[in-house]
């Protein structure tokens, strides 16, 4: 699966047990599945259809593009040796300014939202260790990370917080009275080291939550980070770097009256029963844009090339973007990279979609407007305030000292079908199970104790997945190519390696991977964190 060089244009136009939480019917519930099913993929996928209900802040919202655009801080290491670094980070209560004016309680990475952004070389291994000052046990995965099976942050790997009575009690998946023990589940009193080699191409990736059945309010108040990947392959292009390089997490969020963050818990405390109130179960949508825990900032730039490494860390929003002058002129979006780095060649959009977990790396191209001028950054899927993301405001004329080359990396794999050992296919939809409605891959909810999946270290596998309403499919510590969309071609967007593909309604897709590097027990699931908090996850185990 090569790319050839040039760049390429897009326009954007064209329980008592978990085993006794068996299915007992697909389709419809929820009242999202698509009327007609899988043969309605063609029209369908044009047509984002809902992926969620929004909840309404109850507090005044300021103007979008007044306050300014900030920026992580990147965080030092604790200690260097000549061959790997420390870091530590602590997870901790804050009481923090979003809104102007107003506090807001956040549960935080160090203090901040997002957390610090952590940067590393390829090739160089890293620890970070995590102290757990928080209420509620946690656990973190490094997201795209190709991470050993003990780092990688599953689910019940939970780190407790110091004065836990019953550590045994959170090995168990909760589902109302229900509950099943997972046997092979590593609990950690006070706080836990994980180990990334970082064997891997340069890429952004990011670190949050993955806490068995609370993910998604755990992400929504707050515990979410970037972490930045470098190499010399990267290092020895030309690209925008410095104050010209910018890393930018949006997320969607509410808030209440009294300016805390609203969320429709089951449980507020987060502590024994998950899931969310019965409107909100296709996922949590948010009426306040924030980039980089920013409410619809602006970011003042020069007349130059400016590279956007965007994330999506919304539990369930997706995203159209377009970069567009405040005369109607849009900008092209030169995307560089995928989630897993860089592209082969650049592509060119004018609208680029995101869905919850992706990362595009792209450069925009300030040169020839005035200075004095705008450029919004808006989603062409919101209405409203959901509409505006960020700004830049053209403040001095500079230089533009880099430029895009037509070849980015000759690194990417290529693996063909003919090397696969197998095809396998999994159907991600709504299901109603015994305790409730909830999201099921295959026809079955998460449990902890089965495995879904085993293959070996070193396999090639084809996966066809296909969906009946939006679904972000992500994959623990591979990355994988798209070979087609609906028996098609990729899309534009598809291009290079990836490790979360958006599957529209009715849509079917198909990728390949090489499961390389560890073995053990690795997951897939959807990424909108409340279809994975209700069910919609699996195991994978690697031998």
């Amino acid at each position: 699966m090569s790319e050839r060089p040039g760049r390429i244009r897009h326009d954007g136009r064209r329980s008592a047990q978990w085993s006794r939480r068996r299915v007992l019917g697909l389709g419809g519930a929820l009242g999202l599945a698509t009327a007609g099913g899988l043969a309605l993929s063609g029209a369908m996928a044009h047509r984002p259809a809902s992926t969620g209900t929004q909840l309404r802040s109850a507090v005044p919202l300021p103007e979008p593009y007044t306050v300014p655009l900030p920026v992580p801080p990147v965080l030092r290491p604790a200690a260097t040796s000549g061959s790997a670094d420390r870091y530590e980070i602590t997870q901790r209560q804050v009481s923090a300014e979003i809104l102007p004016g107003i506090r807001t309680g956040l549960w935080t990475y160090h203090g901040t939202f997002p957390g610090p952004t952590i940067e590393s070389r390829r090739g160089r291994p890293i620890t970070v260790v995590h102290r757990n000052e928080l209420p509620v046990p946690t656990v973190v995965h490094l997201h795209g990370g190709h991470t050993p099976a003990a780092s990688d942050g599953y689910p019940t790997d939970l780190v407790l917080p110091h004065g836990r009575p019953d550590p045994a009690a959170h090995h168990r998946h909760s589902s109302g009275a229900h509950a099943m023990a997972d046997p092979r589940a590593v609990t950690s009193r006070g706080m836990r080291e994980y180990t990334f080699p970082m064997d891997q191409r340069a890429a952004m990736l990011w670190y949050h939550d993955h806490r068995m059945d609370f993910t998604a309010p755990a992400i929504w108040r707050g515990l979410a980070g970037m972490h930045i990947i470098r190499d010399d392959i990267e290092d020895a292009l030309d690209l925008p770097r410095g104050e010209r390089e910018l890393p930018l997490m949006i997320a969607d969020r509410s808030f209440a009256s009294d300016g805390s963050l609203t969320y429709p818990s089951l449980d507020p405390a987060l502590r024994d029963r998950p899931g969310v109130k019965a409107p909100y179960a296709a996922g949590v949508l948010g009426d306040v844009i924030l980039v980089n825990g920013a409410p619809w900032p602006v970011h003042e730039v020069g007349t130059s090339s400016y590279r956007l490494r965007l994330l999506n860390a919304s539990n369930a929003r997706h995203y159209a973007l377009q970069a567009v002058t405040d005369d109607g002129r849009r900008l092209d979006l030169v995307q560089i990279g995928a989630d897993q780095g860089l592209l082969a060649v650049p592509v060119t959009h004018t609208t680029l979609p995101i869905a919850p977990a992706e990362r595009y790396d792209v450069v925009v191209d300030f040169s020839d407007l005035p200075t004095g001028s705008r450029v919004r950054l808006v989603n062409l899927l919101g209405t409203g305030g959901t509409r505006e993301v960020m700004a830049f405001r053209i403040a001095r004329r500079a230089r533009n000292h880099s430029r895009i080359p037509a070849s980015l990396a000759d690194d990417l794999p290529a693996w063909r079908r003919s090397e696969a050992t197998a095809v396998r296919d999994f159907a991600f939809r709504a299901g109603h199970m015994e305790h409730g409605r909830g999201w099921v891959i295959g026809g079955r909810a998460f449990d902890p104790s089965r495995t879904d999946v085993r293959t070996r270290l070193g396999a090639v596998e084809v996966w066809r997945l296909v969906a009946d309403v939006h679904h972000p499919v992500h994959l623990h510590l591979v990355g994988f190519r798209v070979l087609a969309r609906g028996g098609r071609a990729p899309l534009p967007h598809d291009a290079g390696l990836k490790d979360t593909i958006s599957l529209r309604p009715g849509e079917s897709a198909e990728i390949i991977t090489r499961f390389t590097g560890y073995r053990g027990r690795y997951l897939f699931h959807c990424h909108n964190a409340e279809h994975e908090d209700m069910g919609m996850m699996a195991n994978l185990d690697i031998t």
